[in-house]
């Protein structure tokens, strides 16, 4: 294998960026970098977040019409011979207001909503083998989430005071679903499995169309796999507006929740309407950390690292060792699956920008620093294996040991590949069944209850100066002693 710099003609050349964390006096400029990945955090900058208010706005104000000129500003819009050229069939499409069918314009809906039963026939259309990789998928997805689904319990807290933590699924959801140039049918599967297990009573999906102005077949086969109620042909910041005031004309209803990855356009709009509706986080670029040293193999670390990258020409993918030597077979391993890759100039842009080697001095230095960063993915290969992983707490999703690729997880394993990005591991979780249903409290209080809480309920509500706070109380028992 070449040494680096001395690459031959026409294979990458790209070097990432190394930070030496390992030496006492450390380098200023290597810190500072660290510490601004360290802080990165997942909101978009203030000109996109400015430019997102202007769009949420119009959609407010503009509904439907709205989103199909944003989707005609900004792409995503389905275009009428869209879903011809994806084989659909074109026989009753013009009836269930979809594009494609009879001869004429087609319904108001038609360039907006793919309804139920267009999805029903997507599924029953699907290549054998791609539905069976799918219903693995949403099998596995759903074993997992089947263990999250959050009880109901009951708790005395005194004679006759008892209080219930009631939990219910919200009644509508909408699941963002990246497209435009790659459809992400594994994102639907996250998105709407919890969904369906928590019991939500309807799943809107959000996606936007491709570059020719189509819908991915795959991604449609598995939203009726999955019996998504409508997909709503919009991406980006109008399709999040969308989704929180609904579009009344198009038969799509504000939803009480919106989750699901996104670009910095997606998330700031989640930003901008989260006093309006639930959301489940705001998310940056997909991120990855893979922790390795000598005893992994390193062809096998470069292609995690790669995997990551593949995410999109803003996704950091940083190496953290303790080992120079290593970190060099690295980034030989790297140069070397780079000259065979398929998307090679998104892999090049984004590890020759976002990319990084971490040396840190020794396992306990590195350990800290992964726990500092909190990646949204983290790849542990080093020993004592279990041993470390038990300390490392914020992370998304850790994938261990050799045998644990990232790929595993983003679509088979059942684990959940929405996650946390922007430092935010340190503070929140995995989309799980949790972000579907909400808790309620209440509070059953008998006579002899409130007769044991009574003098430190008046008693505190005098000390606030809220003597209708008190008298709510006292006028209880005043009318029973008349």
């Amino acid at each position: 294998m070449p040494e680096l710099g001395e690459i031959e003609a026409g294979r990458p050349t790209i070097r990432l960026r190394r930070l030496d964390l390992s030496v006492g006096a450390v380098d200023a400029e290597a810190a500072a970098d660290w510490r601004r990945l360290v802080r990165r955090g997942a909101a978009p900058d203030i000109e996109i977040r400015a430019t997102v208010r202007g769009i949420v706005h119009d959609v407010r104000a503009g509904g439907s019409d709205a989103v199909r000129d944003a989707n005609r500003r900004y792409g995503g819009g389905l275009r009428r011979e869209g879903l011809r050229r994806e084989g659909l069939r074109r026989e009753g499409l013009r009836r269930e207001g979809l594009p494609g069918g009879q001869s004429g314009a087609p319904t108001p809906a038609g360039d907006l909503v793919i309804d139920g039963a267009a999805l029903l026939r997507a599924r029953d259309a699907l290549d054998a083998r791609i539905r069976s990789a799918l219903e693995t998928s949403i099998a596995n997805v759903r074993r997992f989430a089947e263990t999250q689904r959050p009880p109901t319990t009951r708790t005395t807290i005194a004679d006759g005071v008892e209080i219930e933590r009631r939990w219910t699924p919200l009644a509508s959801v909408g699941a963002y679903v990246p497209g435009g140039s790659a459809p992400y049918p594994s994102s639907l599967v996250m998105t709407v499995v919890p969904a369906r297990v928590a019991g939500v009573g309807t799943v809107v999906v959000a996606t936007p169309a491709g570059p020719g102005g189509t819908i991915d077949p795959i991604l449609l086969g598995a939203a009726g796999l999955l019996e998504v109620d409508a997909v709503l042909v919009a991406g980006g910041a109008q399709a999040i507006a969308a989704l929180a005031f609904g579009l009344p004309d198009v038969g799509i209803g504000p939803v009480d929740r919106i989750v699901g990855p996104g670009n910095a356009w997606v998330t700031a709009a989640k930003i901008e309407l989260a006093g309006e509706v639930g959301i489940d986080l705001p998310a940056g670029p997909s991120e990855g950390m893979v922790l390795a040293g000598p005893t992994s193999d390193p062809v096998i670390i470069a292609a995690d690292l790669i995997t990551q990258a593949e995410h999109g020409p803003d996704s950091p993918a940083i190496l953290v060792t303790t080992d120079g030597a290593f970190a060099d077979a690295v980034e030989r391993a790297i140069l070397a699956q780079l000259a065979e890759a398929p998307r090679r100039a998104i892999l090049e842009l984004a590890l020759g920008v976002h990319g990084r080697i971490v040396l840190a001095a020794d396992l306990d230095a590195a350990i800290g620093l992964v726990n500092e960063y909190a990646p949204e993915h983290l790849s542990v290969d080093v020993e004592p294996l279990e041993e470390t992983v038990t300390r490392l707490h914020s992370a998304g999703s850790i994938f261990v040991g050799r045998w644990a690729p990232e790929s595993a997880g983003d679509y088979a394993t059942g684990a959940n590949h929405v996650l946390p990005t922007g430092g935010l591991a340190r503070s929140t979780g995995p989309l799980s069944v949790e972000a579907f249903g909400r808790y309620s409290q209440v509070q059953r209080i008998t006579r002899e209850g409130l007769a044991g809480l009574r003098s430190a309920i008046t008693t505190l509500a005098g000390a606030e100066g809220l003597a209708a706070h008190r008298a709510a109380v006292e006028l209880r028992f005043r009318q029973e002693e008349t």
